[in-house]
């Protein structure tokens, strides 16, 4: 019997998360990555296979990006972004990350700014 590892169970999470959810170019969706050291989120359009924004803790150079305070202001740069791209509402696609912590703070740092998922 073949034991399954935490980062291979999290992308068999993300499979049937992806195979329910999809992004338009009216309502696109907004993919979160976490490493230990960095957070990612990415405003995907799914139907042309285009990224409209992205923001991360490499980005806006944060020294470390590893916490939830790195996350929350990539959260509202990227809600910055939303919004100069006029997009009122969105999906949100967690990557099969369970939603706590740094995956949490960042999603309501973009709905306090106003996007609706």
């Amino acid at each position: 019997m073949k034991k399954t590892t935490r980062s291979k169970a999290r992308k068999k999470k993300h499979l049937r998360i992806r195979s329910k959810i999809s992004g338009t170019p009216e309502i696109p969706r907004l993919n979160v990555f976490k490493s230990l050291k960095n957070i990612e989120a990415q405003l995907i359009d799914d139907i042309n296979r285009k990224t409209l924004a992205h923001s991360s803790t490499i980005a806006l150079k944060l020294p470390y990006g590893g916490n939830i305070k790195a996350a929350q202001k990539v959260g509202e740069d990227i809600a910055k972004k939303i919004k100069t791209l006029k997009i009122k509402k969105i999906v949100f696609d967690r990557s099969g990350y369970i939603y706590h912590g740094r995956v949490k703070a960042l999603a309501d740092r973009v709905r306090e700014k106003g996007v609706k998922f």
